[in-house]
């Protein structure tokens, strides 16, 4: 995933999106470059308009994902999405529980 994010910023800060900018941005990032991968990726996105790409994108973020290794990392967003959501419902429970332990409340009990 970390190609295609080295590729977006290339975009983003308008340079261009060849072998050795992407190395650069990956290597700046302190990831381990594979030089298949960046071929592959260049290869990949030379007839590809990554501002559309990324309109398309954002107009359906719920559309499922083409291919199996892509439906996967969808799913694994999906998952993770949830399991923020677990998380963030399992804190709010806790701040309630945390308040009801202080004594807010405790005036209903003495009307």
């Amino acid at each position: 995933m970390e190609y295609v994010y080295a590729a977006l910023i290339l975009n983003e800060s308008g340079e261009e999106i060849n072998e050795d900018n992407i190395t650069g941005v990956l290597e700046a990032a302190g990831v381990d470059v594979e030089e298949s991968r960046v071929k592959a990726l260049v290869a990949a996105l030379e007839d590809v308009d990554i501002e559309e790409a990324v309109e398309e994108a954002a107009a359906a973020p719920a559309a499922p994902a083409a291919g199996g290794a892509a439906a996967g990392e969808a799913e694994e967003d999906e998952a993770e999405a949830e399991e923020e959501e677990a998380a963030e419902e399992e804190a709010e429970e806790e701040e309630d529980e945390q308040e009801e332990a202080s004594g807010e409340g405790l005036g209903d009990l003495f009307g």
